[in-house]
C-alpha cells in the first residue's frame, strides 16, 4: 500500500521524476519520428524491394546500389568474431574472480578490468590499425592483408565489451547463494564443477544478460569500425577483409560525403532505421530469453 504524499516537497520531488521520466519518453518518441519519416523519403525514390532484396551497396558511385545486406554482413562479421574473442576470456576471468580469487585479489582486479571501459574508443581505434594490424597480424597473414579489416577491429570491439561480460557475469554468479556451492561440495564436487555444473547454470539469466548487453553495445559502436574495418561493403563473414558496417557507413555520410537532402543523405535514416529494428528486435528476443531462465533466490 503506498503512503498518501503530505508534504509540499513531496510533490515537488514527484513532480520532477514525472518530468524527467516524460522528457525521456518525449524524445524517444522525437527520435523515432525523424528517423522513420526520413526513412520514407528515401522510399519514395528506392524501392523496399530493392533495399533489402539488392545484395550491393553502393550509393555513392555509378552505378548506384542500395543492397542493405552487404552492411549488415559487416556489422555481423565484426559483431561475430569478437563474442568468439571475448566470450571465453570474459567468462573465464568472471569464474576466476567469483570462484577462485581471494577476495582482496578480486578487489583489485575487477576495478582495474571495469577500467577498460572507459578508454575512449577512438583510442582503441587507432591501436587496432597501428598495432593490432600492423606489428601482430601483418607479420601472421603477410603484407596481403589489408591495413583496414574486420579482424583488427573485432580485436578491439572484443576488448571494450570484454568489462562488460566479466563485470555483470561475476556479479550474477556472485549472487549464487552459498548453499548450492556448499551442497555440491558435499557431494564430493571439485571447485571446477561447482563453478562449471553449479554455478554458472545457476547464473545463467545473468551471464546471458551480460552477454547480450555487449552484443547491443557493439553493434552500436562506430569509431572502432569505422576507422579500424574499413569503408568497403562486402557481403562476407571473412575477418581478413577490408568492410563496411551500418554505423561505419552512418559515420561516413553524417562527415559530408553527401550533401543534405539528396538521396545518398536519406540513405543514412534509411540505414539507422534497419539498425533500429534490428537492436530492437534482439533485444526483445533477450528480455524474453532472460526472463525464461531467470532464477530467484531467497
Amino acid at each position: 500500500m503506498k503512503r498518501p504524499l503530505k508534504h509540499s516537497g513531496e510533490f515537488l520531488i514527484m513532480g520532477f521524476l514525472l518530468l524527467c521520466a516524460a522528457i525521456s519518453l518525449i524524445t524517444t518518441a522525437l527520435i523515432i519520428y525523424v528517423l522513420f519519416s526520413e526513412s520514407a523519403t528515401f522510399f519514395q525514390e528506392v524501392s523496399l524491394a530493392d533495399f533489402l532484396l539488392d545484395t550491393e551497396w553502393q550509393p555513392l558511385f555509378d552505378p548506384v546500389s542500395f543492397g542493405i545486406w552487404e552492411l549488415v554482413a559487416g556489422t555481423v562479421n565484426v559483431v561475430f568474431w569478437a563474442l568468439v574473442m571475448a566470450l571465453p576470456i570474459g567468462l573465464g576471468t568472471a569464474i576466476y574472480l567469483s570462484e577462485y580469487a581471494a577476495p582482496r585479489t578480486r578487489r583489485f582486479l575487477k576495478p582495474i578490468l571495469e577500467s577498460l571501459a572507459g578508454v575512449p574508443t577512438v583510442v582503441y581505434a587507432y591501436f587496432a590499425v597501428n598495432v593490432i594490424t600492423l606489428e601482430i597480424l601483418r607479420p601472421v597473414f603477410g603484407d596481403g592483408l589489408p591495413i583496414f579489416n574486420g579482424l583488427s577491429a573485432s580485436a578491439m570491439l572484443a576488448v571494450m565489451i570484454l568489462p562488460t561480460i566479466a563485470s555483470i557475469s561475476e556479479d550474477a554468479m556472485a549472487s549464487v547463494p552459498r548453499d548450492l556451492r556448499e551442497a555440491a561440495y558435499g557431494l564430493g564436487a571439485t571447485r571446477l564443477e561447482v563453478a562449471i555444473r553449479v554455478v554458472v547454470p545457476a547464473a545463467l539469466s545473468g551471464v546471458m544478460a551480460a552477454i547480450l548487453l555487449a552484443v547491443a553495445r557493439a553493434i552500436g559502436e562506430t569509431m572502432i569500425v569505422a576507422i579500424a574495418a574499413g569503408s568497403t561493403p562486402h557481403l562476407t563473414l571473412s575477418p581478413l577483409e577490408s568492410i563496411q558496417t551500418m554505423t561505419g557507413y552512418m559515420l561516413q555520410v553524417g562527415l559530408g560525403d553527401a550533401a543534405r537532402g539528396t538521396i545518398d543523405y536519406q540513405s543514412l535514416f534509411a540505414v539507422g532505421a534497419m539498425l533500429f529494428l534490428i537492436t530492437l528486435l534482439f533485444n526483445v528476443a533477450s528480455h524474453l530469453f532472460v526472463s525464461r531462465f531467470r532464477e530467484e533466490y531467497e
